[in-house]
């Protein structure tokens, strides 16, 4: 039986990587947590104004590497194309997981909640079909 990515992801403890690069191929890599699952072909990530939200301003494409915590090398990497970002706080505010006081939401600097049309699922390693989302 397979999974779908929600149960996936709801179900499974692990490190995620969000990888982006900019208009001119610079790659960057930054540890991120779990994508909110909004349907079968449709996550998000609550990010805040720094190289990874920068990146996609130019380059819609991401790649999403979800490590388990598992025995050997168990996992998944979804591959991304920028749908579209909320900026408003009341849109993000039920995705986020911690809650900051004002002074420190200010200090951190705006937040966003940027939606990704996932165009493939593929196992951490090989090529073969992956067991959640496929």
């Amino acid at each position: 039986m397979t999974m779908t990515l929600k149960e996936y992801f709801q179900n499974i403890s692990g490190t995620g990587i969000l990888s982006t690069a900019d208009s001119e191929g610079a790659v960057n890599a930054a540890v991120y947590s779990k994508p909110h699952v909004i349907d079968d072909r449709t996550v998000a990530f609550v990010m805040r104004q720094r190289l990874t939200h920068h990146n996609l301003q130019s380059n819609p494409f991401a790649a999403y590497l979800f490590l388990e915590n598992a025995p050997g090398h168990q996992g998944l990497r979804l591959h991304l194309k920028k749908l579209r970002e909320e900026t408003d706080p009341a849109v993000i505010e039920p995705f986020r997981m911690r809650q900051l006081s004002p002074e420190e939401e200010l200090k951190r600097g705006p937040t966003y909640l940027v939606m990704f049309t996932v165009i493939k699922v593929l196992p951490l390693t090989g090529s073969g079909v992956a067991k959640a989302g496929s």
